[in-house]
Protein backbone atom coordinates (compact mmCIF):
# COMPACT_ATOMS: atom_id res chain seq x y z
CA UNK A 1 0.00 0.00 0.00
CA UNK A 2 2.29 2.59 -1.10
CA UNK A 3 1.27 5.81 -2.79
CA UNK A 4 3.87 6.65 -5.99
CA UNK A 5 1.94 9.86 -6.71
CA UNK A 6 0.43 12.71 -5.35
CA UNK A 7 -1.30 15.87 -5.64
CA UNK A 8 -1.20 18.85 -2.56
CA UNK A 9 -3.25 21.65 -3.41
CA UNK A 10 -2.27 24.71 -2.17
CA UNK A 11 1.39 25.91 -1.69
CA UNK A 12 1.49 27.86 1.03
CA UNK A 13 4.11 26.94 4.28
CA UNK A 14 1.74 24.00 4.63
CA UNK A 15 1.50 22.82 1.91
CA UNK A 16 5.23 23.09 0.31
CA UNK A 17 5.81 21.22 3.58
CA UNK A 18 3.94 18.52 2.65
CA UNK A 19 5.34 17.92 -0.89
CA UNK A 20 8.70 18.31 0.29
CA UNK A 21 8.05 15.82 3.01
CA UNK A 22 6.41 13.26 0.14
CA UNK A 23 9.02 14.37 -2.11
CA UNK A 24 11.72 13.20 -0.13
CA UNK A 25 10.52 9.74 0.39
CA UNK A 26 10.27 9.04 -3.16
CA UNK A 27 6.67 10.08 -4.23
CA UNK A 28 5.99 12.44 -7.19
CA UNK A 29 4.28 15.44 -6.20
CA UNK A 30 1.89 17.60 -8.38
CA UNK A 31 1.58 21.01 -6.46
CA UNK A 32 -1.03 23.33 -6.97
CA UNK A 33 -1.27 26.83 -6.62
CA UNK A 34 -4.66 28.32 -7.01
CA UNK A 35 -4.41 31.48 -5.76
CA UNK A 36 -3.34 34.23 -8.15
CA UNK A 37 0.60 35.40 -8.29
CA UNK A 38 3.83 34.15 -10.27
CA UNK A 39 3.77 30.27 -10.30
CA UNK A 40 7.22 30.40 -10.11
CA UNK A 41 6.90 32.13 -6.55
CA UNK A 42 6.72 28.66 -4.64
CA UNK A 43 9.37 27.02 -6.05
CA UNK A 44 11.81 30.05 -5.13
CA UNK A 45 10.93 29.57 -1.20
CA UNK A 46 11.31 25.58 -1.58
CA UNK A 47 14.85 26.40 -3.36
CA UNK A 48 15.52 29.32 -0.77
CA UNK A 49 14.42 26.91 2.25
CA UNK A 50 16.20 23.26 0.92
CA UNK A 51 19.39 25.71 0.19
CA UNK A 52 19.49 26.87 4.08
CA UNK A 53 19.37 23.13 5.00
CA UNK A 54 22.17 22.41 2.62
CA UNK A 55 24.57 25.43 3.90
CA UNK A 56 23.60 24.28 7.56
CA UNK A 57 25.13 20.45 6.53
CA UNK A 58 21.52 19.09 7.40
CA UNK A 59 20.41 17.71 3.54
CA UNK A 60 22.88 16.53 1.28
CA UNK A 61 23.29 18.50 -2.49
CA UNK A 62 21.93 15.27 -3.77
CA UNK A 63 19.26 14.96 -1.72
CA UNK A 64 17.93 18.93 -2.89
CA UNK A 65 18.21 17.94 -6.09
CA UNK A 66 15.90 14.72 -5.82
CA UNK A 67 12.96 16.72 -3.65
CA UNK A 68 13.19 19.34 -6.74
CA UNK A 69 13.26 17.05 -9.27
CA UNK A 70 10.08 15.11 -7.60
CA UNK A 71 7.89 18.27 -7.48
CA UNK A 72 5.80 19.88 -9.85
CA UNK A 73 4.49 22.90 -10.02
CA UNK A 74 0.79 24.16 -11.79
CA UNK A 75 -1.82 26.52 -11.62
CA UNK A 76 -3.99 23.79 -13.17
CA UNK A 77 -6.52 21.56 -11.28
CA UNK A 78 -6.55 19.21 -14.25
CA UNK A 79 -2.97 17.71 -14.07
CA UNK A 80 -4.08 15.95 -10.72
CA UNK A 81 -5.81 13.59 -12.89
CA UNK A 82 -3.74 10.03 -12.42
CA UNK A 83 -2.82 10.70 -8.71
CA UNK A 84 -3.36 8.28 -5.87
CA UNK A 85 -4.00 10.86 -3.51
CA UNK A 86 -5.28 14.47 -3.09
CA UNK A 87 -3.83 16.21 -0.13
CA UNK A 88 -5.74 20.13 0.23
CA UNK A 89 -4.63 22.68 2.27
CA UNK A 90 -6.29 26.41 1.76
CA UNK A 91 -6.88 28.65 4.74
CA UNK A 92 -9.25 27.41 7.19
CA UNK A 93 -13.13 28.34 5.84
CA UNK A 94 -15.36 25.67 5.40
CA UNK A 95 -17.96 27.15 2.75
CA UNK A 96 -14.14 27.82 0.86
CA UNK A 97 -12.47 23.84 1.50
CA UNK A 98 -16.11 22.30 0.54
CA UNK A 99 -16.46 23.82 -2.64
CA UNK A 100 -12.72 23.02 -3.44
CA UNK A 101 -13.25 19.70 -2.55
CA UNK A 102 -16.34 18.96 -4.52
CA UNK A 103 -14.59 20.75 -7.13
CA UNK A 104 -11.44 17.97 -6.84
CA UNK A 105 -13.68 15.48 -7.49
CA UNK A 106 -14.28 16.49 -10.91
CA UNK A 107 -10.71 15.07 -11.59
CA UNK A 108 -9.99 12.31 -9.74
CA UNK A 109 -10.94 9.11 -10.35
CA UNK A 110 -13.32 7.32 -7.79
CA UNK A 111 -10.32 5.28 -6.34
CA UNK A 112 -8.38 7.69 -5.39
CA UNK A 113 -7.83 8.64 -1.55
CA UNK A 114 -8.88 12.65 -0.73
CA UNK A 115 -7.37 14.23 1.88
CA UNK A 116 -7.90 17.90 3.78
CA UNK A 117 -5.53 19.32 6.39
CA UNK A 118 -7.73 21.50 8.17
CA UNK A 119 -7.04 20.95 11.53
CA UNK A 120 -9.91 22.65 13.19
CA UNK A 121 -13.37 22.30 11.01
CA UNK A 122 -15.79 19.03 10.99
CA UNK A 123 -14.72 16.76 8.72
CA UNK A 124 -18.53 15.53 8.31
CA UNK A 125 -19.65 18.69 7.47
CA UNK A 126 -16.79 18.84 4.87
CA UNK A 127 -17.98 15.38 3.68
CA UNK A 128 -21.48 16.44 3.01
CA UNK A 129 -20.26 18.46 0.06
CA UNK A 130 -18.88 15.08 -2.11
CA UNK A 131 -20.11 12.65 -4.06
CA UNK A 132 -18.04 9.96 -2.52
CA UNK A 133 -17.59 10.56 0.96
CA UNK A 134 -16.47 6.93 1.55
CA UNK A 135 -13.24 8.18 0.48
CA UNK A 136 -12.80 11.35 2.29
CA UNK A 137 -10.40 11.79 5.41
CA UNK A 138 -8.24 14.26 7.10
CA UNK A 139 -4.58 14.50 7.38
CA UNK A 140 -3.44 16.95 9.38
CA UNK A 141 0.33 17.71 9.44
CA UNK A 142 2.10 19.96 11.35
CA UNK A 143 4.50 22.92 10.84
CA UNK A 144 7.10 22.61 9.90
CA UNK A 145 6.57 19.46 8.16
CA UNK A 146 9.49 18.22 7.02
CA UNK A 147 10.89 18.19 10.73
CA UNK A 148 7.42 17.03 12.44
CA UNK A 149 6.44 13.85 12.74
CA UNK A 150 3.13 13.83 14.01
CA UNK A 151 0.27 13.46 11.81
CA UNK A 152 -3.69 13.13 13.21
CA UNK A 153 -5.49 11.37 11.03
CA UNK A 154 -8.98 11.77 11.35
CA UNK A 155 -12.26 10.06 9.40
CA UNK A 156 -15.64 10.53 9.39
CA UNK A 157 -18.67 7.34 9.71
CA UNK A 158 -18.67 7.05 5.64
CA UNK A 159 -15.23 6.82 5.56
CA UNK A 160 -14.17 3.40 3.84
CA UNK A 161 -11.60 1.18 5.67
CA UNK A 162 -9.36 0.72 2.91
CA UNK A 163 -9.07 4.07 2.34
CA UNK A 164 -8.40 4.83 6.47
CA UNK A 165 -5.65 1.86 5.95
CA UNK A 166 -4.35 3.96 3.18
CA UNK A 167 -4.11 6.84 5.20
CA UNK A 168 -2.02 5.69 8.11
CA UNK A 169 -0.32 3.36 5.38
CA UNK A 170 1.27 6.91 3.48
CA UNK A 171 2.17 8.50 6.64
CA UNK A 172 4.57 5.87 7.62
CA UNK A 173 5.90 5.49 3.84
CA UNK A 174 7.01 9.08 4.18
CA UNK A 175 8.68 8.74 7.76
CA UNK A 176 5.60 10.45 9.66
CA UNK A 177 3.89 8.93 12.68
CA UNK A 178 0.25 8.80 12.41
CA UNK A 179 -2.08 8.77 15.50
CA UNK A 180 -6.02 7.56 14.93
CA UNK A 181 -8.36 10.69 16.27
CA UNK A 182 -12.03 10.97 16.40
CA UNK A 183 -13.79 14.28 13.90
CA UNK A 184 -14.02 16.96 16.84
CA UNK A 185 -12.61 20.15 16.38
CA UNK A 186 -8.87 21.01 16.88
CA UNK A 187 -8.56 16.81 17.31
CA UNK A 188 -5.83 15.77 19.89
CA UNK A 189 -2.95 18.56 19.86
CA UNK A 190 -5.23 21.65 18.86
CA UNK A 191 -8.05 20.62 21.06
CA UNK A 192 -4.77 21.16 23.98
CA UNK A 193 -2.43 23.64 22.28
CA UNK A 194 -4.71 26.32 21.56
CA UNK A 195 -5.82 27.12 24.52
CA UNK A 196 -2.32 27.00 26.04
CA UNK A 197 -1.36 29.30 23.34
CA UNK A 198 -4.55 31.95 23.87
CA UNK A 199 -3.84 31.79 27.32
CA UNK A 200 -0.15 32.91 26.71
CA UNK A 201 -0.87 35.65 24.48
CA UNK A 202 -3.53 37.07 27.23
CA UNK A 203 -1.05 36.31 30.40
CA UNK A 204 1.42 39.11 28.14
CA UNK A 205 -1.85 41.11 27.62
CA UNK A 206 -2.20 41.35 31.05
CA UNK A 207 1.76 42.60 32.09
CA UNK A 208 2.48 39.55 34.25
CA UNK A 209 5.14 38.98 32.78
CA UNK A 210 7.14 39.91 29.31
CA UNK A 211 6.85 37.58 25.91
CA UNK A 212 10.70 36.98 26.64
CA UNK A 213 10.25 35.90 30.20
CA UNK A 214 6.98 33.91 29.60
CA UNK A 215 8.31 32.53 26.65
CA UNK A 216 11.55 31.71 28.74
CA UNK A 217 9.68 30.64 31.94
CA UNK A 218 7.93 27.57 30.33
CA UNK A 219 11.45 26.50 28.03
CA UNK A 220 12.73 26.09 31.59
CA UNK A 221 10.47 25.18 34.12
CA UNK A 222 8.28 22.67 31.62
CA UNK A 223 10.81 21.82 29.07
CA UNK A 224 9.37 22.98 26.10
CA UNK A 225 11.90 23.56 23.07
CA UNK A 226 9.91 26.82 22.09
CA UNK A 227 7.78 29.30 23.90
CA UNK A 228 4.05 29.60 23.32
CA UNK A 229 4.29 33.16 22.25
CA UNK A 230 7.22 32.24 19.46
CA UNK A 231 5.08 29.15 18.84
CA UNK A 232 1.86 31.31 17.65
CA UNK A 233 3.85 33.38 15.79
CA UNK A 234 5.51 30.23 13.86
CA UNK A 235 2.31 29.13 13.24
CA UNK A 236 1.04 32.66 12.58
CA UNK A 237 -1.06 34.73 14.50
CA UNK A 238 -4.06 34.17 11.56
CA UNK A 239 -4.23 30.61 11.87
CA UNK A 240 -3.83 30.66 15.58
CA UNK A 241 -7.17 33.55 15.34
CA UNK A 242 -8.99 31.24 12.98
CA UNK A 243 -8.67 28.01 15.45
CA UNK A 244 -9.94 30.01 18.01
CA UNK A 245 -12.61 31.38 16.35
CA UNK A 246 -13.83 28.04 14.93
CA UNK A 247 -13.53 26.12 17.98
CA UNK A 248 -14.93 28.94 20.17
CA UNK A 249 -18.05 28.55 17.90
CA UNK A 250 -17.69 24.28 17.80
CA UNK A 251 -17.31 23.93 21.51
CA UNK A 252 -18.53 27.11 23.40
CA UNK A 253 -15.79 26.74 25.24
CA UNK A 254 -14.45 29.96 26.85
CA UNK A 255 -10.63 28.17 26.78
CA UNK A 256 -11.15 29.55 23.00
CA UNK A 257 -12.01 32.82 23.35
CA UNK A 258 -9.61 35.21 21.13
CA UNK A 259 -8.08 37.80 23.57
CA UNK A 260 -8.10 41.43 22.24
CA UNK A 261 -4.36 41.16 21.96
CA UNK A 262 -4.77 38.56 19.18
CA UNK A 263 -7.70 40.39 17.33
CA UNK A 264 -5.29 43.69 16.92
CA UNK A 265 -1.95 42.06 16.02
CA UNK A 266 -3.82 39.89 13.11
CA UNK A 267 -6.25 43.07 12.21
CA UNK A 268 -2.63 45.34 11.57
CA UNK A 269 -1.33 42.30 9.52
CA UNK A 270 1.40 41.44 12.05
CA UNK A 271 0.89 38.00 12.00
CA UNK A 272 4.55 36.79 13.24
CA UNK A 273 7.37 35.36 11.34
CA UNK A 274 5.49 35.22 7.66
CA UNK A 275 4.83 39.23 8.03
CA UNK A 276 7.87 39.89 9.87
CA UNK A 277 6.44 40.32 12.94
CA UNK A 278 3.86 39.72 15.66
CA UNK A 279 4.44 38.99 19.11
CA UNK A 280 8.16 39.28 18.02
CA UNK A 281 9.84 41.31 15.17
CA UNK A 282 11.76 39.24 13.14
CA UNK A 283 13.42 42.65 11.23
CA UNK A 284 16.58 40.48 12.01
CA UNK A 285 15.94 36.79 11.95
CA UNK A 286 18.46 35.62 13.92
CA UNK A 287 18.15 37.90 16.93
CA UNK A 288 14.27 38.64 16.88
CA UNK A 289 13.11 41.07 19.52
CA UNK A 290 9.89 42.04 20.82
CA UNK A 291 7.01 43.91 18.74
CA UNK A 292 7.78 47.44 19.73
CA UNK A 293 4.10 48.49 19.17
CA UNK A 294 3.33 45.75 22.00
CA UNK A 295 6.19 46.59 24.14
CA UNK A 296 4.58 50.16 23.69
CA UNK A 297 1.10 49.65 24.89
CA UNK A 298 -0.20 50.20 21.39
CA UNK A 299 -2.18 47.14 21.41
CA UNK A 300 -3.13 47.31 24.92
CA UNK A 301 -0.40 44.82 26.27
CA UNK A 302 1.00 46.04 29.71
CA UNK A 303 4.14 43.80 29.37
CA UNK A 304 7.43 44.56 28.39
Amino acid sequence: MTIQKMAVIGCGQMGLGIAESAAAAGVQVVAVKLTPGDIAGPLRTLQKGLERRVERGKLSPQARDAILSRIKFTPDLADIQGVELVVESCIEDMQVKGQLLAKLERYIASDTLLASNTSSLRLAELAATLKQPGRFLALHFFNPVPAMKLVEVSCTPATEARFGELAMAFCQQIDKTPVSVKDEPGYVVNRLLVPYMLHAIETLEQGVASADDIDTAMKLGCGHPMGPLALADLIGLDIVFAMAKTMHSELRDSRYRAPSLLRRLVLANQLGRKSGRGIYDYANAAQPVVNGTIAANAFGATGS
